[in-house]
């Protein structure tokens, strides 16, 4: 298969130089790259069965096959040389669909990417800065964003903090380089069977700092909470869209009679939920070597009140509190949009497309319009 080993190579090679995101191996189409958020399709021959099921044989060890044959199932880490493409590492996703092999394919670029980079607003290093104990959360639909975001949160900690960091992630993606702390980067089915036995065993490996690459069941919830409960600082990330409904997220996890103590939990460890989603970018800023999507984000920090609407099931009171709450650093999708379309990063159909709340929106974008005319009036006078 030493011609299988140099196709995928030369696949994931490209993705760098194409701006890819993803590459998408299925049986029927030809190789398909995700590029700006949309599906582009290389000119080639359609995948064939045999093409498909032995594709990527050369990335895989004699373990890792063995698990893809009894589970139909398999997710892992793997990177090029330097010279193949940069140095990107790549998480791969192989499932069994029509008795044959596809794969999902994300890239994730070698260097941890800085918050300028991502186009992240202050405040993100902002909880970084001021956190020392508690949870952290970073939500999103998948594609999102939230494994970078979390990267350039947790190398901030790295390079101003000395603190031990663990990571627990399925797969690794982001290397870390010990700057100021020291990291040990632990991956599910290589360095340790399961989330459940890596969380019970890292409160005996003296962290400060744990990073929790997905909270995907009662177990890793519960554990966050309890780490972030005993003077530890957490991150983790949740497949949700918003702050409210990381909420409903994490209670789905237990029955009815938990759900109070778990509320309570929260309210007293809780710090920060990150939510963003990936928005289509304005041409120039692409053509500036800037990226083809940039996030939109909500940002809920506790706050005495916020800790009460927790306490007291009133989710839903959260989005008002966010809306209102700027001068603390909250800010909601729709108070973010409008700040893109002000910096010119993003358009306003783009804006009003995504905003959760387009009347809040067009008000506050008016709101921005009298402002610029009354300043350029001033500036004439």
């Amino acid at each position: 298969m030493i011609q299988g080993a140099l196709n995928i190579k030369k696949l994931l090679g490209a993705m760098a130089r194409l701006d890819a995101s993803d590459l998408h191996i299925k049986v029927g189409i030809p190789p398909t790259y995700r590029i700006g958020g949309a599906l582009w399709p290389i000119e080639a021959d359609l995948v064939s069965e045999e093409e498909a099921d032995h594709l990527l044989d050369p990335l895989l060890s004699e373990a890792q096959k063995k698990r893809f044959d009894e589970t139909g199932d398999l997710d892992f880490a793997w990177h090029l040389e330097s010279g193949d493409g940069g140095g990107d590492r790549f998480r791969i996703n192989m499932l069994r669909s029509g008795n044959h092999t596809h794969a999902a394919i994300r890239r994730v670029k070698a260097e941890i990417p800085s918050y300028e980079d991502l186009r992240l607003p202050p405040v993100y290093s902002q909880i970084v800065q001021k956190e020392r104990e508690g949870l952290v959360l970073i939500v999103g639909v998948t594609g999102s964003g939230k494994s970078s975001t979390l990267a350039a949160m947790v190398d901030e900690v790295n390079a101003t903090r000395p603190v031990n960091i663990i990571t627990i992630e399925d797969p690794v993606e982001y290397r870390f380089i010990p700057k100021q702390a020291i990291i040990s980067q632990r991956e599910i089915g290589i360095d340790v069977m399961n989330f459940h036995e890596a969380l019970r065993r890292v409160v005996r490996q003296d962290p400060d700092v744990i990073f929790i690459g997905e909270m995907r069941d009662q177990e890793t919830v519960l554990a966050a909470i309890q780490a972030a409960e005993t003077g530890h600082l957490v991150f983790g990330t949740l497949h949700t869209a918003d702050t409210m409904g990381a909420f409903g997220r994490m209670l789905e996890f237990f029955p009815q009679e938990e759900r109070s103590f778990i509320r309570n939990s929260l309210s007293a460890t809780l710090k920060a939920i990150c939510a963003q989603r990936l928005v289509p970018a304005n041409p120039e800023l692409a053509a500036e070597g800037g990226s083809k999507v940039v996030p939109a984000v909500e940002v809920l920090l506790t706050s005495p009140m916020v800790r009460e609407l927790i306490r007291d099931e009133r989710d839903s009171d959260l989005p008002a509190v966010i809306a209102s709450s700027g001068s603390e650093g909250m800010i909601s999708f729709t108070q973010h949009l409008a700040e893109l379309v002000d910096k010119e990063w993003i358009s306003s159909q783009v804006a009003q497309e995504y905003a959760p709340n387009r009347d809040m929106l067009n008000s506050i974008l008016k709101g921005v319009e009298v402002k610029a005319a009354s300043l350029v009036g001033r500036i004439k006078g």
